[in-house]
């Protein structure tokens, strides 16, 4: 291969048309220059220098190797252009994911944010299952993940930033006898029938380790992985459930939402990313405009309007 450094030395000499103004302008001796130009021309089987009075011209090789010289001088500008502007922010991309709850909550002002500080970076942005945005980051295929209950799962390697916790809200049907009561003790809804909104996961888990500690387990009745589904089910009077609070800014007019005590079931919901990858600006930004996001959310315990 071609050594990047004489291809160069060759440009300098051949634009400058001697190799002690070459010499002069490298900042090397013309013995120097002559020994680079003398390897080139070894690594390339042929002469690339020719001598005219006191100077030299190119031969038709050496000019075909000054101008790729030059295309590979202009390259490594650009590379350098583009490394400076990517740690500053101003281009590249991230690959993020998240969970459907945090999508127009957390993620989209956050996403707004970014876009108007960060104008030129491009974001790969992806829905996955409150299961799997951490393996996401995990693998290397995201740089950051909107995550729930992800105490205790990241390693080294990983920054987790809390974001909020996410109480759940017990969902009644209109006229149902708890519905007047302005916060529920979750025993009380021991004996009832329940519809379930989460699949099995980090999301669930709150609600039965919270049910266990009231002294029940709740009766599923019938499921559904949709928030506005299991409303519409608790309003047909099929049942009641335990919805997180980032789950019911859609409320269905044929519920009641309540608090819940003694416990209150949480998610705890953060955004994890790779150490690595917080060496870009824009990433930074968007940690931040997360936790303001996050904090713009109503108080633990609040009912959603």
């Amino acid at each position: 291969m071609l050594d990047v450094r004489r291809l160069q030395v060759l440009r300098a000499v051949v634009t400058s048309g001697t190799v002690t103004a070459a010499a002069a302008h490298l900042g090397y001796t013309p013995s120097a220059v002559s020994q680079q130009v003398a390897a080139l021309e070894k690594q390339a089987g042929t002469k690339l220098l020719e001598r005219v009075g006191r100077g030299v011209r190119p031969t038709p090789a050496g000019l075909l190797l000054t101008e790729h010289a030059a295309l590979i001088s202009s390259a490594v500008a650009q590379a350098e252009s583009a490394l400076a502007d990517l740690r500053a922010g101003r281009i590249g991309t991230l690959s993020v994911r998240y969970f459907a709850t945090a999508g127009s909550t957390l993620m989209a002002p956050a996403l707004a944010r970014l876009r108007a500080e960060h104008p030129g970076v491009r974001v790969d942005l992806e829905l996955a299952d409150p299961e799997d945005p951490f393996q996401e980051v995990a693998r290397g295929r995201a740089d950051l993940a909107v995550v729930v209950q992800a105490r205790g799962r990241a390693g080294d390697g990983f920054r987790l930033v809390h974001l909020l916790d996410d109480p759940y809200m017990a969902v009644l049907p209109l006229g149902h006898p708890l519905a007047n009561r302005e916060v529920i003790d979750l025993h009380e809804l021991a004996g009832e029938q329940w519809v379930g909104s989460e699949p099995p996961g980090p999301c669930l888990e709150p609600v039965i380790d919270s049910c266990a500690a009231a002294g029940f387990s709740p009766d599923f009745v019938i499921r559904s992985e949709d928030y506005a589904t299991a409303q519409g089910f608790v309003a047909a009077g099929l049942g009641v459930g335990l919805m997180p609070r980032l789950g019911l800014r859609g409320r269905h007019p044929g519920v009641v939402v309540r608090p819940v005590r003694n416990p209150e079931p949480v998610r705890v919901i953060s955004a994890v990313a790779r150490e690595t990858a917080l060496d870009q600006p824009a990433l930074r930004g968007l940690l931040s405009a997360l936790r303001d996001a996050a904090s713009t959310e109503p108080p633990t315990g609040a009912a959603p309007h």
